[in-house]
């Protein structure tokens, strides 16, 4: 959702020959070209940029419709799954999944990723209830600035929380934003230890319609 609404489109004119690199600030491995050549120079057609448009985007669809079916390795729920060329799937893998008590799961980025995620549990569906505990946090990216609370670990440096009802009073806790980029000082994973048997649900807080269940018994 946009910060403000119907926002108008960036133009750009180049006025010098080159070639002009652009990246996205947010997901550091979206990169595009702009090649300017002279005028008079031979360029593509409209109608030629349409069928490489056309190709990528197959090809595209082809990758993202196998992404669901990734696997992550044991005891380790990705936040997304992508493949290569920037494709990402925004959803938890596995969306649910059941573990004994003490069990410790780690919540990943997947390798390839270019996007930034959280796993975060409390109370209420950010997605569906936006003036609950998870919902005001999730809330404040729309906003110039995110809660600490989503953008930082629930729990100090270097310790593995361990998730019961009571947790930080209402049972949360939060991964911190994830990404898998080297470039930034992002962690690309998070562990959390389940201490109590129960249905735990959790979300990231950047884009709150992603949702997974942790069953604990």
């Amino acid at each position: 959702m946009p910060l403000t609404e119907n926002p108008k489109p960036l133009k750009v004119t180049f006025k010098k020959a080159g070639t002009y690199r652009y990246y996205c600030d947010v997901h550091t491995g979206m990169t595009g070209v702009v090649s300017v050549v002279k005028k008079g120079a031979k360029i593509p057609s409209g109608k030629q940029h349409d069928k490489l448009v056309k190709a990528q985007v197959a090809r595209d669809l082809k990758r993202g419709r196998a992404l669901p079916q990734t696997r992550p390795p044991a005891r380790t729920v990705y936040t997304g799954a992508s493949a290569p060329g920037g494709v990402e799937f925004f959803g938890m893998l596995p969306s649910s999944i059941t573990v004994p008590a003490g069990t410790t799961l780690t919540f990943s980025m997947s390798p390839a990723s270019y996007e930034v995620h959280t796993a975060t549990f409390g109370p209420g569906d950010p997605d569906k209830e936006p003036t609950s505990y998870l919902g005001q946090i999730a809330a404040s990216f729309q906003g110039p600035t995110p809660d600490p609370r989503a953008v930082y670990p629930s729990e100090p440096p270097g310790t593995t929380g361990v998730l019961t009802s009571l947790l930080h009073g209402n049972g949360f806790w939060n991964s911190g934003i994830l990404d898998a980029s080297s470039a930034t000082p992002l962690p690309p994973s998070n562990a959390l230890t389940f201490g109590q048997a129960g249905t735990y649900q959790f979300y990231c807080m950047i884009h709150p319609f992603m949702h997974g269940t942790v069953i604990v018994t």
